[in-house]
């Protein structure tokens, strides 16, 4: 019994340990804003994050980098919470666990394509129309500091 709870434990902290790493964070505002606040805004969805060997050669290609065939970034999810200069406190991050098992397409392609299902997550508050962020004037240009 103690054998099979010492196994048990070992293949939970192997899971934590590998799925931990799977997510990355494109934004995070670590000063956070609370006046002004008009709302939140919040979503998640699916993307591509598939990658492409360097020097596509099938077998060779399981030595050699690979690039991403999508590139994400943060603009395009948070422009669905309003203009930049309204949006406050954001976050983005990017989920990269369901590539795991879909590991398999680089084994079937011979490390030349790997197919990676990522899940993007986003988050942030909304200022109202009459609040701006702090140092910036009306015309968008930064405050100069007296």
């Amino acid at each position: 019994m103690r054998q099979v709870s010492a196994q048990t434990s070992v293949c939970i902290l192997s899971g934590v340990l590998l799925l931990s790493g799977c997510t990355s964070t494109l934004v995070r505002d670590d000063v956070k804003r609370t006046a002004g606040l008009d709302g939140y805004c919040a979503g998640s969805e699916w993307v591509d994050d598939s990658s492409l060997a360097v020097l596509p050669v099938p077998v060779v290609a399981f030595f050699v980098p690979h690039f991403n065939l999508h590139r994400l970034t943060s603009e395009p999810y948070l422009s669905r919470c309003g203009a930049s200069t309204r949006v406050v406190n954001r976050e983005v991050s990017v989920n990269t666990a369901a590539c795991l098992p879909t590991g398999l397409t680089r084994i079937i392609t011979l490390g030349v394509w790997q197919w990676c299902p990522a899940r993007v997550a986003w988050s942030a508050d909304v200022l109202a129309d009459g609040s701006r962020p702090a140092g910036l004037q009306t015309n968008g240009l930064p405050a100069s500091k007296s």
